[in-house]
């Protein structure tokens, strides 16, 4: 069985650091709706954070986003919501 090399994304554009791959969430904003794609295969910068993605993941990721049926059986969750207030009281 031929075991899968891993992409090279190269070094970070911003501060030059060698990117990893890594499986991340990615957040979209959809017509007002948050969806969140799990374990999408990308480049990290360990250093600075930035992200990568192959144009081939973000092909299939528009397919799933644009899937309604599967996003509206898919489990559902929570998450916080904080109104931003200039003078924050703790």
């Amino acid at each position: 069985m031929k075991k899968k090399t891993k992409y090279d994304y190269g070094e970070c554009e911003i501060c030059g650091t060698q990117i990893q791959e890594k499986l991340i969430k990615q957040d979209f904003w959809i017509r007002g709706k948050l969806i969140v794609v799990e374990d999408v295969p990308a480049g990290v910068c360990p250093r600075c954070g930035k992200k990568v993605v192959k144009a081939d993941v973000g092909r299939l990721i528009m397919k799933l986003i644009e899937n309604s049926e599967r996003i509206a059986k898919s489990p559902r969750i929570s998450v916080p919501s904080i109104k931003f207030e200039e003078e924050a009281r703790v």
